[in-house]
């Protein structure tokens, strides 16, 4: 399991993206795109707007605060087990699974917040991620080269441990 230790949290405040205020200024933008959703509140938004993302990673939690999960839109669930601060293997294998299985829901027991790390090596070329940054908006990133070599270079701040 990795583990993201206190003193590198702070790689992790800015967006890994282009931060949007409102995901409403995306109406236009999102349709056609193959669409990779993190969170409760980004992934209900995107299914609003009449979308169905390839793959949305939840939690139940918005802000640490319970709230309903993702409707049962999606014909292929996997659940992971995800402790706050981490990237389990089982995490990971579950996105795995979802990316060759679209469309997908990932649960997560835990928390999902990090999820979007390892999404960024299985997500395709092109394809966008969307997740939320509180109290700021949405967070959108296209898959590209930049992105998994970012996405790289953020894992370099976690610290391997045994998991239990």
């Amino acid at each position: 399991m990795l583990r993201l230790p206190e003193s590198q949290r702070h790689h992790f405040k800015s967006p890994f993206g282009t931060l949007v205020p409102d995901i409403a200024d995306l109406a236009d933008e999102l349709p056609g795109k193959r669409l990779y959703t993190v969170g409760d509140v980004v992934t209900r938004n995107v299914l609003e707007m009449g979308l169905l993302p390839e793959v949305a990673v939840v939690d139940g939690h918005t802000m640490r605060e319970p709230c309903s999960r993702a409707p049962e839109v999606f014909p292929a669930v996997f659940p992971a087990k995800n402790p706050p601060g981490t990237i389990t293997p089982m995490l990971v294998e579950a996105l795995k699974k979802a990316v060759a299985n679209p469309p997908a829901l990932v649960v997560v027991e835990g928390e999902e917040d990090l999820a979007v790390i390892p999404l960024v090596f299985e997500a395709p070329e092109g394809a966008w991620i969307l997740y939320g940054q509180p109290c700021k908006g949405v967070v959108v990133r296209e898959i590209d080269e930049e992105a998994r070599a970012t996405a790289k270079s953020l894992l370099a701040c976690f610290i391997e441990e045994a998991e239990g």
